[in-house]
């Protein structure tokens, strides 16, 4: 007998926890559908993820180098499978569900916008007095509107579950998806673990980003950064002296594991601490229970310190994606003067949420590459800047 839907939601009765979000107990979706046979809720979700045009295109737009830079390093798609994979393991440890933790780590991205933090920071400038723009907030518009795949409804129609979890900035209150009646203080540990997995994914492979061009050097990080000065040792102790490339590759893996070891132990604590017996019991904590012990939390802010003053803020790093960015304003001005040139969806948006919306959506769909590509194609007879003066 093939294994169904509810076969699946038995085994996650027996094994995962009782504070667990079960696929069973689901609040459900906005549009109403037949459950899936073969699938759980949340694996539907997933699928439905990963087989997005949002999804795809994160393979061409920047984690921390631009895109194209070089082979080895991450893009955004190779860092929200890693985010993935992180989360999946913590999720296990607990006992909570790893198919609903997996898939808001595999959609928390979807709303950035080309050239990474600094694509964010101008879109957010450049719509400040038509709502801003941040890439969580982002994510959750294009799930529930911009994706267009389906012939009943707009976007993807996720489970409220997943929802909930890709709007980790704000608070219950400024929820899209929240229910009368029930006043959330928290989210769900699964949305909780795919946050602070985002957190130990990036801070340790831009770690390996930086090694990788030459940015940043080990013998600095053993004077500046505990972490890796503590991870060196193990690995030196445990394998003696090993090749470049492996010393490098074991110290990120034994970090990632401390990491992930920290915040496992401190979880579990937390919630026995809070005799939380149910998901929605874990909702209405006052703060989450997912987290670093206060020693790692220090710790971490110590790397974070060091990778903004090496890394982030190097002109190797900065100077690319400051041009870039200027990029991305000259692109803005132009469509906002040439509407018409937009794709037919986003004018069709525009007529009911504005020409700024409709734009900036177009803007932050793009990939590095397209929106190049876009501004090579506008301005190819013009200076760059010529849209800024025009203004």
């Amino acid at each position: 007998m093939p294994c169904q839907r509810e076969d699946l939601e038995t085994r996650e009765n027996v094994t995962l926890a009782p504070y667990a979000q079960l696929s069973c107990q689901t609040r459900g979706r906005v549009h109403s559908e037949e459950p899936p046979v073969w699938r759980t809720q949340y694996q539907r979700d997933r699928d439905r993820v990963i087989h997005s045009r949002a999804f795809r295109r994160l393979e061409y737009k920047t984690q921390v180098f631009l895109n194209g830079t070089g082979d080895h390093l991450r893009t955004r798609l190779t860092h929200t499978m890693e985010v993935a994979a992180i989360s999946r393991n913590i999720a296990r440890a607990l006992r909570i569900n790893e198919d609903l933790t997996e898939t808001i780590a595999l959609a928390h991205d979807l709303g950035h916008s080309p050239f990474g933090h600094k694509g964010e920071s101008v879109l957010n400038r450049l719509m400040d007095q038509h709502g801003g723009f941040e890439h969580n907030k982002h994510s959750l518009r294009i799930v529930e509107e911009l994706e267009q795949k389906y012939p009943t409804f707009s976007g993807l129609n996720l489970s409220w579950e997943v929802r909930e979890g890709l709007v980790k900035h704000f608070t219950a209150y400024d929820h899209p998806a929240r229910l009368e009646g029930f006043n959330a203080r928290s989210s769900s540990l699964e949305a909780q673990v795919a946050n602070l997995a985002d957190e130990i994914a990036y801070s340790s492979h831009d770690l390996d980003d930086g090694l990788e061009v030459g940015l940043l050097s080990e013998d600095l990080l053993v004077k500046e950064v505990r972490l890796w000065a503590h991870a060196a040792r193990v690995v030196q102790e445990y394998h003696g002296d090993i090749s470049a490339e492996s010393r490098r590759y074991i110290i990120i893996r034994t970090l990632i594991d401390e990491q992930v070891k920290d915040v496992v132990e401190t979880s579990e604590s937390n919630i026995t601490l809070a005799k939380v017996q149910s998901a929605d019991e874990v909702r209405l904590q006052d703060k989450p229970l997912v987290a670093y012990s206060k020693e790692r939390h220090h710790l971490n802010l110590e790397l974070r310190k060091f990778l903004y003053k090496n890394l982030y803020f190097s002109p190797e790093v900065h100077n690319p994606n400051a041009q870039a960015v200027r990029l991305l304003e000259e692109l803005f001005i132009h469509f906002t003067q040439h509407p018409e040139e937009i794709g037919e969806q986003s004018r069709r948006r525009a007529e009911r949420d504005g020409w700024p919306r409709a734009i900036c959506d177009y803007l932050a769909g793009m990939t590095d590459r397209f929106a190049m590509l876009e501004h090579a194609r506008i301005f190819s007879k013009r200076p760059a800047g010529a849209a800024s003066d025009s203004q």
